[in-house]
């Protein structure tokens, strides 16, 4: 059961469930079913960043989402088991102007939004699952930060972000990973070296920040081979560091100002490329800072600081006049002035404000021979691909009962096992009211609650979801298969009708018949939409079964290499 480990840090934490396109097989409805319900190792996808804020003692949480998907949201607050273990219960905010294509920016900007930033707050995705103690992180930006600001220095608080590679981690890094561009300059070492197993010395300043895909349309646009880089940017850092196998997390911890500052930039669409990338770009390019209103958010957040430190009539008391032991006649003084004859030059305008510094943990890349993460550098990743949910949904079914994200049980007591099949516990979860038949092969695959799994049945590296049926004798390996789907089996003797059952329903995969495997389903590297069936005797590889809206059905489509082959995106 989650609970709070740490000290409550004072953040609130608001945790972005957006529409989920990159897993739209599985998402397609999200009025019914959002991506942040999507379970990830039979757990609802936004339980991991749920128990990451929670663990680390941040218990004042808010769920964002379009109001089309708050019902099934508290809904499933309500009932689902790993859920309700979570207290207190999270808010769900709904903004009225909310739609699934809003950008991160522009949430932040929404009145709801700008109405419950009460204090310093943290940005999260649904689809974050970490085994870096946020605890740790948190500590390192409050070190690294004034406990209170300070209206003669007008140093501000700074922000920031976690940025994982992409690469190393065998079974889960995928060639097509998205990454981002980013630049950091080292932090000044601390007086006091950091602790062993502190987060400092991966700390670094964030000077430029942008999506990989950006950063080669920048290049195209300017029709050169590599890009151009302010020469100011090396004149203020004599050493910047570059980065390309990294991504954002989408992880940021920023101080209240921030509020304010997106609110001050309507263009700003999204917060990883806009706001922290213009944001770092102003901590060494000139001028930058007053053009995106930075400068004025910093002076009326300082303005009112001091007036919430009792600081604002600070000048005007005089404190002579309060001493009883001074004399109530005061010689008069006059300050020299010049005569009104000569020209006196006007004061020197005010040095431009310098920007908070933007922080980034950047989390040290694997060596290559390092096959699974360790204690020393644990998991963090985004779950936005169908590659990603499979693969990290493996991975926690592998972990021991020691792990803070594993479950009690890898075969749940509820589950039934048939007559001589095997199931390999070490790296697969059987969840409740599992129904297996005789001779089925389970290994390295997770099955969701109330499957059930017909005889002869083999299933390999796969992911099902709840309610999923699977008949007898189908093959299925590296698949992921949806909600409430069915997959066919050999045709059973019943049939004493002489006709085939699976004729007889929409929106069924084409069975390919050939080789002399007539009868048999095999499925290799396929996603099954929810409530999809696919007929008795499919051979299908690297397809999607899904069905098209207001038609009868459609064939299963693959990338590109299929004769039923269709584009990814709809």
């Amino acid at each position: 059961m989650p609970h709070a480990t740490h000290p409550s840090p004072g953040l609130q934490a608001f945790i972005l469930c957006g529409p989920g396109v990159s897993l739209n097989t599985f998402t397609s409805s999200p009025k019914d079913f959002p991506k942040a319900l999507v379970p990830i190792a039979n757990r609802p996808m936004v339980w991991y960043p749920l128990d990451w804020c929670h663990r680390m003692g941040i218990t004042d949480v808010t769920l964002i989402t379009p109001p089309e998907s708050a019902a099934p949201l508290q809904g499933a607050l309500s009932i689902h088991p790993a859920l309700t273990s979570i207290t207190p219960r999270p808010e769900i905010l709904a903004p009225a102007d909310l739609t699934q294509t809003t950008g991160a920016g522009e949430i932040l900007r929404l009145p709801e939004v700008q109405k419950a930033i009460a204090g310093d707050f943290m940005i999260l995705p649904c689809d974050l699952v970490s085994e870096v103690e946020g605890s740790k992180i948190v500590e390192q930006w409050l070190a690294l930060n004034p406990l209170s600001v300070s209206s003669k220095t007008n140093k501000r608080k700074s922000g920031m972000g976690v940025f994982y590679p992409t690469q190393g981690v065998e079974g889960i890094s995928h060639k097509k990973d998205e990454t981002d561009f980013i630049a950091t300059v080292q932090l000044p070492s601390p007086n006091v070296p950091a602790p062993a197993g502190s987060l400092r010395p991966d700390i670094e300043e964030l000077v430029m920040s942008m999506p990989t895909d950006t950063l080669k349309d920048l290049i195209e646009e300017d029709k050169e081979t590599s890009l151009r880089i302010r020469q100011s940017l090396f004149t203020k850092h004599g050493r910047v560091k570059i980065k390309t196998k990294h991504r954002d997390a989408h992880v940021y911890i920023f101080p209240h100002w921030v509020k304010d500052f997106a609110a001050k930039n309507e263009k700003f669409d999204s917060i990883s490329e806009d706001l922290l990338g213009w944001w770092a770009k102003a901590s060494w390019q000139d001028g930058l800072g007053a053009k995106l209103g930075l400068d004025e958010v910093l002076q009326e957040k300082a303005s009112t600081d001091r007036e919430d430190n009792g600081e604002s009539n600070e000048d005007e008391i005089d404190i002579a006049s309060l001493s009883s032991t001074t004399s109530l006649r005061h010689p008069t003084h006059t300050t020299p002035s010049f005569a009104s004859r000569v020209n006196i030059p006007p004061p020197p305008a005010a040095p431009p404000r310098t920007p908070p510094p933007l922080l980034a943990y950047i989390q040290p890349s694997r060596l290559p021979s390092t096959t699974t993460p360790n204690p020393t550098q644990p998991l963090i990743r985004r779950i936005d691909t169908t590659s990603a949910l499979l693969n990290t949904s493996l991975y926690l079914a592998r972990q021991p009962s020691t792990h803070p994200l594993a479950h009690e049980h890898k075969l749940h007591p509820t589950a039934t096992v048939g007559m001589q099949s095997r199931v390999s516990q070490e790296d697969s979860l059987i969840a409740e009211n599992v129904k297996l038949g005789s001779r089925v092969n389970v290994k390295e695959t997770v099955i969701g609650p109330n499957c059930e799994i017909g005889s002869n049945a083999r299933l390999i590296k796969c992911l099902l979801m709840d309610g999923v049926v699977v008949g007898d004798g189908v093959q299925l390996t590296g698949c992921i298969v949806g909600r409430r789907a069915r997959i066919e089996g050999a045709r059973v003797e019943s049939e004493v009708s002489g006709e085939s059952l699976e004729g007889s329903k929409k929106g069924k995969g084409k069975a390919k018949q050939g080789d002399g495997d007539e009868g048999k389903t095999r499925l290799v590297e396929c996603e099954v939409a929810p409530g999809f069936i696919v007929e008795s005797g499919t051979q299908g590889k690297g397809e999607k079964y899904m069905a098209f809206e207001g038609g009868d059905g459609m064939e299963g489509f693959d990338d590109g290499n299929g004769d039923d082959a269709m584009d990814d995106d709809p």
